[in-house]
């Protein structure tokens, strides 16, 4: 290609997120050379690095607004799901939650075709990634580059929430991701010292400065290239226009999330041969895999008005917000160091034995992409299903790797979603009414102020009210079967030198937020990379 820049590396990583900085990290410090694309900006926001300020993050430059299909089972709507565009991905701008999930997560994916991808497999990256300021032992890190604290600080609406849990029969639980995940209480986050520990925070700043880094930002992939059945680098576009190749003389590793990574999968070539064919692309290799089972948790708010104005509602206005930033500035401290997400829980509500909801508790109302937030103070109990049923897809709109997807989650689409989280938006209106909340809440402000209802109502406010918590996965399979993408090695079956490593090779999600399992399977990606045992 004339006018087309080169440059020559062992290793091209494309998408600095929460998988990406990992597998830079650990093949620099092994003495590789290393280019890593991403296609927003630096790191550089003061909003993503204090913990509290992570939602004037969504939305910006910094973030990928992905739009849905209208979707027949969510009440017709389009639903939105934001993923990280900076160095650090979604660590960057996430909640900071650190949880696992179950270890029969784990063993459900060896059972579904990942041999040596069960919980004993996957617990030591887990630790290795890991840098607990508190924990340790045999299910915890302690040194590890990824920093994991208490927060630094806890709202009392949190700590209401807590008690009112424990109010209606629900034990409180110290370590989520300990013997047992069950039950209620604070998150262990991301953050050290009242700072954000993203990943490029933390492994991606550990080696910022060497020279076998090299780091391209706004640096949008346009397609692999391939030949002769072999990745043989990447072709990109900067910010000016110029397009520049960047050639792989060992692998190409594909981080792009799991929106993005099926996307540039399919503008080299790769995946459903019909689908591509259709729009004329020539086919490289036929895996009908590619951009199938797509899978996210989904949440849905329980409101409750405050008897007082003590949410978090004003308080980035004027003097109070002054008061904070210089708490935080001299500090770390005060309700900036706050990851807002302080608090939550698993729950078993089927009876199972195995947690099937999760919440994600705020001190204050919220709303989605294009729903304003309920008028003043109250707090948002969010329920979430574990395992979803329903499963969607990612298609190319165009040829064009400028064109957004056509994504269709079908959201809510399988019956035993909407009554799992039927059964969670019931027990959250339990807990509203524990004495511990009722003494702060003065009355639900939805799905409905009276304490009995009929489930359709309920069903009906999931369906209008129903949106992501950010967890996409699954688009590139993990396993042995026909729509396998991966194998269990990550590398792209039927060809060479080109691996997948987010949570797109996820065969189901995981009982739990996703960011530290995509830590810990870039981890494991490294040592498979690199020839080591893992």
């Amino acid at each position: 290609m004339p006018n087309t820049a080169q440059q020559t590396f062992d290793y091209v990583v494309v998408g600095a997120g929460s998988a990406g900085c990992v597998l830079a990290h650990r093949l620099v410090l092994a003495g590789r050379s290393v280019c890593l694309l991403e296609a927003g900006p630096k790191d550089d926001s003061p909003f993503v690095h204090m913990p509290a300020t992570f939602v004037k993050v969504i939305g910006t430059e910094r973030t990928w607004l992905y739009a849905s299909e209208p979707q027949a089972h969510a009440a017709g709507r389009v639903m939105h799901v934001p993923q990280g565009r900076t160095l650090g991905g979604g660590s960057s701008v996430n909640a900071m939650v650190y949880t696992r999930g179950t270890p029969a997560d784990y063993d459900d994916w060896a059972a579904q075709g990942a041999p040596g991808w069960g919980w004993s497999d996957v617990l030591p990256a887990f630790r290795k990634a890991e840098g607990n300021q508190r924990l340790s032992g045999p299910l915890h890190g302690a040194d590890g580059p990824l920093a994991v604290s208490d927060s630094r600080f806890r709202h009392p609406l949190s700590q209401a929430f807590v008690r009112a849990a424990q109010e209606v029969g629900i034990p409180y639980n110290d370590d989520f991701n300990g013997a047992s995940q069950m039950g209620a209480g604070f998150y262990q986050s991301t953050t050290l010292e009242g700072r954000r520990a993203s990943t490029a925070a933390t492994y991606l700043a550990a080696v910022r400065g060497n020279p076998l880094l090299h780091i391209r930002t706004g640096a949008h992939v346009l397609k692999l290239l391939i030949e002769e059945g072999q990745a043989r680098g990447v072709l990109w576009r900067d910010a000016q226009g110029g397009e520049h190749q960047a050639l792989a003389k060992a692998e190409v590793l594909l981080s792009a999330g799991a929106l993005a990574s099926p996307k540039v999968l399919m503008l080299s070539g790769i995946g459903p041969g019909a689908h591509l064919q259709a729009l004329g692309l020539p086919l490289v290799n036929h895996l009908p895999g590619v951009g199938e089972n797509f899978q996210d948790h989904l949440e849905v708010g329980v409101y409750g008005r405050l008897r007082q104005p003590i949410s978090l509602l004003g308080q980035d206005k004027g003097w109070k917000a002054l008061r904070h930033g210089l708490q935080y500035s001299l500090f770390r401290q005060g309700l900036l160091s706050s990851t807002v997400v302080e608090c939550g829980g698993f729950f078993d509500t089927s009876g199972s034995g195995r947690p099937d909801v999760q919440f994600h508790v705020l001190p204050t109302l919220v709303g989605d992409v294009g729903r304003e937030p309920l008028d003043g103070h109250g707090i948002t109990l969010n329920p979430c299903f574990l395992r979803p049923a329903s499963r969607g897809t990612v298609r190319l709109r165009s040829t064009d790797p400028l064109a957004p997807i056509v994504f269709d989650p079908r959201s809510l689409s399988a019956p035993e979603d909407v009554q799992t989280l039927v059964r969670g938006v019931k027990l959250a209106r339990r807990i509203l009414r524990a004495p511990s909340l009722a003494r702060l809440v003065s009355q639900e402000l939805a799905p409905a102020a009276q304490e009995q209802v009929d489930d359709s109502l309920l069903e009906a406010h999931i369906r209008s009210h129903a949106k992501t918590v950010y967890h996409p996965a699954g688009t590139c399979k993990m396993g042995q079967d026909a729509m396998a993408v991966v194998d269990t090695q990550l590398r792209v079956r039927g060809v060479g030198r080109l691996r997948v490593c987010d949570a797109s090779v996820m065969p189901t999600l995981n009982s739990a937020n996703t960011n530290a399992p995509v830590v810990m399977i870039a981890e494991r990606c490294a040592q498979f990379v690199l020839g080591q045992p893992g």
